[in-house]
């Protein structure tokens, strides 16, 4: 299916990843540039503001993982692993090598493993509001996040955007706890699979985010070719509510040579 919005015509497939079926729209010209979204979300609430400007220089791929979006939950646990797994397989499919990855949140996890685990898929990686392991975040994020409820006001605008899309409307309170459960059951990217990198990282975070400038800066210097960004006056909405700062400096690294 295409529609057509103010720039690009955006084309969108679902395909076929194993035994899920996998959301994904394509929009604008160039090489090839993977978004990927935070937990909850879609990719309208992710990139709605970001997208249109990266079109105009990069083939964007926005994907949605299991149980988000448009892509129907089906009977398996959701981790971090399986969604680098389908990731790949989808790229794999579409026939996508070296391509740059911007993910923010949960998609920024996901965009370092699919950095370690498939270095021939990606060129370049960004993050913002992600970490490599189980002590990125705060301990009081973490208390918040296991006691959270569907009906969370925090979530209601992720809660929205995805009964306006999802097949099954109704399986949000499922999609809550498999995410709770996903990141209580998350112990990381080895520390040896961050120092061997091969592609180029841009960490990004806010400083009023609830993931720790600590753990930024280590994984910063972790890696082989690291660049750190730290935005201020920013919290972990940044990619929405500092827009053209997260664009600029994602312009600026991906046409970097």
């Amino acid at each position: 299916m295409t529609r057509a919005t103010t720039m690009h015509e955006v084309h969108s497939e679902y395909v076929q990843v194993g035994t899920l079926q996998m959301y994904c729209e394509t929009q604008g010209h160039g090489p090839p540039l993977l978004l990927l979204h935070a937990g909850f979300a879609t990719i309208e609430t992710s990139f709605e503001k970001l997208r249109p400007v990266l079109a105009k220089r990069w083939t964007t791929i926005a994907v949605e993982q299991q149980g988000h979006g448009h892509t129907a939950d089906i009977d398996r646990a959701l981790t971090y692993e399986q969604m680098v797994k389908d990731t790949a397989a989808l790229l794999r499919k579409k026939k996508i090598t070296g391509a740059s990855v911007f993910g923010w949140s949960d998609g920024g996890i996901v965009a370092l493993g699919l950095a370690a685990r498939h270095p021939k898929i990606v060129h370049k990686v960004a993050t913002i509001g992600s970490g490599y392991n189980s002590e990125a975040e705060t301990p009081e994020f973490k208390q918040r996040l296991a006691e959270m409820k569907p009906d969370n006001e925090h979530t209601l605008p992720f809660r929205d955007a995805y009964r306006e899309v999802a097949p099954r409307p109704e399986e949000w309170p499922l999609l809550v706890e498999k995410v709770k459960a996903m990141y209580a059951g998350f112990k990381g990217w080895s520390e040896a699979e961050m120092r061997s990198l091969k592609a180029p990282l841009m960490v990004m975070l806010g400083d009023e985010d609830f993931l720790r400038p600590e753990h930024a800066l280590e994984l910063f210097r972790m890696v082989p070719s690291g660049t750190l960004a730290i935005l201020p006056g920013s919290d972990h909405s940044a990619p929405v509510t500092r827009t053209d700062w997260v664009t600029a400096m994602l312009v600026d690294f991906f046409d970097a040579p």
